[in-house]
Order: C-alpha cells, then sequence, then structure tokens
C-alpha cells in the first residue's frame, strides 16, 4: 500500500512544511506497469538489454524530435514529402518497438523487422527523389507507383497490427475490400468500383489517403503537444497536481477521492492519455481512498472515469481534439472554447457524487496537519503554471499559429524550469524528454495513419455520405433516435478501436448525419468525440476502468459499472450541448451563455443526488425519480422547465434537510 508519513523535517526551497508524501512502494509501481502492458496494446513494447540497441534507439528518438521541432520553428518541406517522411519514421520506430507477436523477443530485433525498416524507409526515398512524378501521375499511376502504394499499404497496416491490435487494420481491410468489390453490392452502398492501381494510389499519392488530414494532424500538433506533455512531467509537473490537489481537498470529506479527480483531470488535460493517466496517478491516489474506506471497486471508479475526463478537459485534451479542428476548419482555439463548459460539467458532477458518497458512508477528509500547504506548494512549483498561462496567450491572443504557439511553450517551459532547483532540467533531462516525446507519438501516428485508409475510400466511393443518409432513415428523421444510434455506434467502435480513430471514423460518418439534422457541427463532432472518449470506461470492453481495478484490487466489471455511474452526468452533456449549443458557447451572448451554465450546473446536481441516492439523508426511490425529473427539466433549454427544475431542486433539498433533522432528534431520544 502507500504510505502516508508525516515528515516534520522535508522542506521546500523555501521553508519546511508537514507533507503526505506519496512513496507508492515499488511493488505496486511495478503492479501498474504490468497491467498497463497487459491492458494497453500500445505499451506492450520492447525491452532491449543490449546498450548498444538502447543508445541506437534513443539517438534515432532524439533525432525524430529534433525534425519536429525543426519543421515547427521554420516550415516542414512540402506536404507529402512531410508526411511521407514523418509516416516513415513512426511506422520504422514501430517496427523497433514492437514485435510481430507476444511470443516473440521482447528483447531483441528480429532481422525481419529490419527488413521491415529498410522497406518503409524506401517510400519517402521514392516520393523524395520523383516528387513531381508522382504528383503530376495521380491519378494515372504508373507500374512503380502502384507497387510503391502497395507496400506502403502492407507496411502500415502490419504496423497497426502491432501497436494497437486487430481490430483497426481488419476494419481498414474491409474498407479496402469495399473498394474493389462495392459495385457489387445492392442498393445505395454501391459505387462504380476502382481497381487496385486507382485506389491504392489515391492512399498514396495525394492528401486525401495515408497522407490525409490525420497524418497532418500528428505530424505537427499532435506530435509538439505529447513532447510538451513530457517536458513538463520532465520538470516536476505530476508532482505539482498531486500536492496542488492534497492542499485544497485532502482535507474535505472523502478528500482523498477528490484529490483523484483533481489531479487525474489536471494531469489528463495535459497528456491526453486515459489508461496512462490512471496507472500514473492512480498508483498513488487508489490506496490513499482505499485507506479512507472507498470500497475497492468506487475508489477504482473515481480514477478511471477522472482520468478519462482529461481528454475533454482544456487546455490541450485528448490528440483527437486536434483533428477536430482540422476537419471542421477551426482554430485549436475556438476548440478550447467550445469544449470548456462541458468538461467542467462533467468534472463537477464526479466531485459531486464522490461527496455525496463521502456523506453517506461517514467518510472524512485527511489530516489537516500532513496536507501540504497551499502557499508552499505555489511557492516551490507554482512558476510551472507560467507555460500553461503562455500557451494559452499564444492560443487566444497572438496570432500566431498552433503549430509555432507549441514549439515556442516548450522552450518556455524549459526555460521557467531554471527557476528552481527542484524543477530544474538539465541538458539529460531536455534529451530525455525529446526521446520520449518521439516514443509516445508512435501509437498515435500509427492508428492516424491506419485510419485514412478507411478515410481514403469513404471520399472515394462516397461511402460517408450514404452512411449519412441510412443514418436518418434509420433515425426516421427522428433527432434523438439519430443522436442514441450514433453514441452506439462510437461505444461499439470504442471496445476495439483506440479513441482517435474511433472518434474520426464516427465523425466521417455519423456527424455529416447531425448536421443534416439542423445541428451545429460543431456540437455534432463534439458529440461523436465525446462518446469515443467513453468507451475507455464503458463495459465489457473499458480499458480505463480495468487498469484501475488492477491497482484496487476490485472486479473489472464492477468497476466499470461504477465508472459509468459516476460519469452519468459526461453521457448526458452531450445530448445537453446539440439541444442547446449556447452550453458550448456557440452563437450566444455572454448573458445567455453564464444562464444556460448555471441551469446545467443545477442539473448536473440534481442528476448526482439521484445517482447516489442522498443529499442530507438517503432518498427512497420515488424521491431519485423527482431528481432525475427535476435534472431533465433544467438540463431542457427553456425558462418554464427551468423554473420547474429549480422548485423540484429546492422542495427536494428542503424535505431532505428536514428529514435529517428528524432522524438526529430521534437518535439522541
Amino acid at each position: 500500500m502507500a504510505k502516508i508519513n508525516k515528515n516534520s523535517e522535508q522542506s521546500t526551497s523555501e521553508e519546511n512544511i508537514d507533507v503526505i508524501q506519496f512513496e507508492g512502494d515499488r511493488e505496486l509501481v511495478e503492479k501498474s506497469e504490468d497491467i498497463v502492458r497487459k491492458l494497453d496494446k500500445e505499451s506492450a513494447t520492447r525491452i532491449f538489454t543490449s546498450d548498444n540497441m538502447r543508445k541506437f534507439f534513443y539517438i534515432l528518438a532524439v533525432l525524430v524530435s529534433c525534425y519536429h521541432l525543426y519543421a515547427a520553428a521554420f516550415g516542414p518541406p512540402v506536404t507529402l514529402k512531410h508526411r511521407s517522411l514523418h509516416v516513415a519514421m513512426m511506422v520504422s520506430m514501430a517496427f523497433i518497438m514492437y514485435p510481430f507477436s507476444s511470443k516473440c523477443n521482447f528483447k531483441k530485433v528480429a532481422w525481419y523487422d529490419w527488413l521491415f525498416v529498410i522497406l518503409t524507409c524506401a517510400v519517402p526515398v521514392y516520393i523524395w527523389t520523383d516528387y513531381l512524378g508522382v504528383i503530376e501521375r495521380a491519378g494515372r499511376a504508373s507500374t512503380s507507383d502502384m507497387w510503391m502504394a502497395t507496400l506502403l499499404v502492407v507496411l502500415v497496416l502490419e504496423a497497426s497490427r502491432r501497436v494497437t491490435g486487430w481490430a483497426l487494420p481488419t476494419l481498414s481491410s474491409i474498407f479496402i475490400a469495399y473498394g474493389l468489390f462495392g459495385r457489387d453490392l445492392p442498393g445505395i452502398f454501391a459505387h462504380r468500383g476502382y481497381d487496385w492501381t486507382a485506389l491504392s494510389n489515391h492512399f498514396f499519392a495525394n492528401t486525401e489517403g495515408i497522407y490525409g488530414t490525420s497524418v497532418n494532424v500528428a505530424a505537427s500538433y499532435i506530435f509538439l503537444f505529447i513532447l510538451f506533455g513530457c517536458v513538463m512531467n520532465k520538470c516536476g509537473m505530476g508532482q505539482l497536481f498531486n500536492d496542488l490537489a492534497l492542499s485544497l481537498a485532502g482535507g474535505t470529506k472523502g478528500g482523498p477521492a477528490k484529490v483523484s479527480v483533481i489531479a487525474s483531470g489536471f494531469l489528463g488535460s495535459i497528456n491526453g492519455s486515459a489508461i496512462a493517466n490512471v496507472v500514473t496517478t492512480g498508483a498513488f491516489t487508489i490506496p490513499l481512498m482505499k485507506r479512507t474506506g472507498y470500497s475497492k471497486e468506487f475508489a477504482g471508479a473515481v480514477e478511471s472515469s477522472a482520468s478519462v475526463g482529461g481528454q475533454l478537459l482544456p487546455p490541450i485534451m485528448g490528440a483527437a481534439a486536434f483533428i477536430m479542428a482540422e476537419m471542421l476548419g477551426v482554430q485549436y482555439s475556438k476548440i478550447v472554447v467550445w469544449a470548456a463548459v462541458p468538461a467542467l460539467l462533467y468534472y463537477l458532477g464526479i466531485m459531486i457524487q464522490v461527496h455525496l458518497r463521502a456523506s453517506k458512508d461517514g467518510l472524512v477528509g485527511l489530516p489537516s496537519d500532513k496536507l501540504p500547504h497551499l502557499s508552499a506548494v505555489i511557492k516551490d512549483k507554482g512558476h510551472l503554471f507560467l507555460p500553461i498561462f503562455f500557451l494559452l496567450y499564444m492560443l487566444f491572443f497572438s496570432g500566431r499559429t498552433v503549430i509555432n504557439s507549441a514549439f515556442l511553450t516548450i522552450i518556455v517551459t524549459i526555460f521557467v524550469s531554471q527557476f528552481r532547483a527542484s524543477t530544474r532540467m538539465g541538458f539529460k533531462d531536455v534529451v530525455d524528454a525529446l526521446a520520449d516525446g518521439a516514443k509516445q507519438t508512435v501509437s498515435v501516428a500509427i492508428a492516424c495513419a491506419c485510419v485514412g485508409i478507411i478515410i481514403g475510400v469513404s471520399s472515394k466511393t462516397g461511402f460517408g455520405l450514404n452512411m449519412a443518409n441510412t443514418i436518418i432513415a434509420i433515425g426516421n428523421q427522428s433527432l434523438l433516435f439519430t443522436l442514441i444510434f450514433t453514441m452506439i455506434t462510437c461505444m461499439i467502435l470504442g471496445m476495439g478501436l483506440p479513441s482517435i480513430p474511433a472518434y474520426i471514423i464516427t465523425a466521417t460518418i455519423a456527424a455529416p448525419a447531425l448536421s443534416k439534422l439542423g445541428i451545429e457541427p460543431a456540437a455534432a463532432h463534439m458529440f461523436s468525440f465525446y462518446f469515443a472518449m467513453f468507451a475507455n470506461i464503458t463495459p465489457p470492453v473499458a480499458l480505463a476502468a480495468f487498469a484501475a481495478a488492477g491497482l484496487s484490487g476490485g472486479d473489472p466489471m464492477k468497476t466499470g459499472i461504477q465508472s459509468v455511474k459516476l460519469s452519468i452526468a459526461g453521457f448526458i452533456v452531450p445530448y445537453m450541448f446539440v439541444y442547446s449549443p449556447q452550453l458550448m458557447l456557440i452563437n450566444t451572448t455572454l448573458a445567455e451563455g453564464t444562464w444556460v451554465a448555471l441551469t446545467a450546473c443545477l442539473g448536473v446536481f440534481l442528476i448526482a443526488i439521484a445517482t447516489e441516492g442522498y443529499v442530507y439523508a438517503r432518498m427512497n426511490t420515488i424521491y431519485r425519480i423527482v431528481a432525475a425529473t427535476g435534472a431533465l427539466c433544467l438540463i431542457k433549454s427553456g425558462l418554464e422547465t427551468d423554473i420547474l427544475g429549480f422548485v423540484i431542486m429546492v422542495a427536494i433539498i428542503f424535505l431532505q434537510k428536514r428529514k435529517a433533522k428528524a432522524l438526529l432528534m430521534s437518535k439522541d431520544i
């Protein structure tokens, strides 16, 4: 278990403070590493035993990061050259990092993997040496173009299989078959049909296939922001989040659970990875919650639901947010604004449920004399917030591009880290961050390249438009049924696919259908984005919840169900902003946006009450149903429903408070 020690001798650089130290024992830390490798296919990488191999791969990763930093600072090569080189770098690293199968050697690279690396490098060499020819022959490919395109498709599919599992390459292969044989299908899904030369060249020689939008985003925004997260991690941002959460919430009722929510939200907003977030903060917060009195399943659910929400929380969010900006053709700063209020509602719902559970079970907070003081935390590491403020300024007010803003923020972070000895990054730390950034981008980049096959077939055959019409027909022109169908599609895709391709595929297919029904495109994409993320905590395949259960020792399925209950606000919020786009601050005034946000907060409060069945005293089923009804009234925009919902909320609180007083008096008697 994590040890909770009072250490009166410990000091920051300025003063002594009593502090709860998160000293997760070595066994639990090792367990978290085993869990993430077992559950997360992307984390099952080789661990080299050869010093020469370690040095070679380390240098390769650093050079890959240096190339992307150079491209961000001085501009990349022409589009197809840049994207082909990026994909080749990522695919080559994938063949070195990931073995052919789980039965292969995880300590050395097989000879055939080196062959794959050489073949991978041949693709950008071909494009760079005959760039004008490749462009001019697009649509009427030569034999050599066809063979090179075939090689690219095979390499991307194989790399994707190793990195993400069978689901994504299998789905991509089905789409390839649809592109080749779709002429034989009946009904609206039939198309003219394409031979392999035309189809493969579409993947290879333009920016609508493998080298499409998703790869462009991976090669620019995603790479730089993952690198930014690695730099922040090296200078101690994770510890700052833990200490800050402890000082703010550790002493309150059910404090450890609130610490988990705050710390996981902060960290998730920077790294955007649910499972990595679970094992990073969960190794320390889950034992702390269990010691306070929370059940194993609830402790794991708090950590997993809070970690998943980090992908929805500005300023950085998950990688899919950058792809959303590109697909919608808007500045990333707009995505940040649109996502802010819904994300805060999600975390508000979790925090209220955590508090109500603690009140219901009589759980208390941590001793105040063992918590770090907020002033001491800020004094020691508070300067690490400066890069985040700088990033927000660059995104909203500087007029610079997102790529340039991210590059400058990385430089500022390294500079700011020098302000204190506890956060100072040396040359080795900077180089380590460069290596980590390249390695952590591989899984995202490979998924983006493979999903380009699906997007390429959809654009070539018109599948996306046909599917949108089908969704509308199935929903019988009903917006609610169409939303439910889209949600289910996201959940099913999320069971087998990483969240990024799940979002891209759903946004390509379902978002146009929602837009045809009059929904704001931003709300349609954000709806798909939310449910693609929530697949991580939704049984039967809930990887984030399963990872948390592995750390807590709880039942995985029960942990997943508890995660869904804790995240219930997150499942309702997307419907809220579809019906009330003002919640995303779209086409609204400040007064209107404030009112919608306020009533939504009250609605989330009632949802939490109905879910937990408690406020001041335990509630019976009828009261819970009434609370849920009031929540729906507050969620639905309109003055009449808002007033009704508010009256229901006041009545429930009054009656429950009176019930609690009566129970207290009866105990005294």
